[in-house]
């Protein structure tokens, strides 16, 4: 299972990278054909689209490796057991909300294939394409979450703690 959720955490960061690296090249199209009097159409809206999909896919792997704000005013300065149960509090209500929302971007995401909903701009772009990427990166995180969660039930440090751990050493 563990090997499982390393090769999911992975591919979203590499899918997240590649999104990036999608933004510079339509970036660098776009500056480029400038210098020709030309347009890209639709490169500023895909662009955006890029970003988004990029932010969302990342979120699950940046909190596996403690990469996210987090404010432990309280929970680091708690010992034992007090703290394990406010981790595992923050953890439940981080995976609650970011189930809930996960479960409703997917929806709107099928309702948006459903309705054949396009976007606005100058290209016609099916919004489920960048919808469904963005439900992925959030249903990641969720996995991340309960994956975390899972660990601090049994005891064990979640992944952001270790990770913080291995970047101060």
């Amino acid at each position: 299972m563990r090997t499982a959720l390393s090769i999911l955490y992975r591919t979203a960061e590499i899918l997240g990278a590649v999104l990036l690296a999608a933004i510079a090249v339509l970036i660098v199209t776009q500056v480029a054909s400038r210098l020709f009097d030309r347009m890209v159409p639709g490169a500023d809206e895909l662009a955006g689209y890029c970003m988004a999909a990029s932010f969302f896919m990342m979120l699950g792997p940046a909190l596996r490796r403690g990469a996210h704000i987090r404010v432990g005013v309280l929970v680091e300065r708690l010992r034992g057991a007090p703290q394990r149960v406010m981790e595992l509090l923050c953890l439940g209500f981080a995976t609650a909300l970011s189930g809930y929302f996960a479960w409703y971007w997917a929806r709107m995401t099928y309702d948006s294939y459903d309705f054949g909903d396009l976007s606005q701009g100058v290209l016609p772009i099916p919004l489920w394409m960048p919808q469904a990427l963005m439900a992925v990166g959030l249903i990641v995180l969720v996995i991340a979450l309960v994956d975390d969660l899972v660990a601090v039930l049994q005891g064990r440090e979640a992944s952001y703690q270790h990770a913080g751990m291995q970047s101060e050493g």
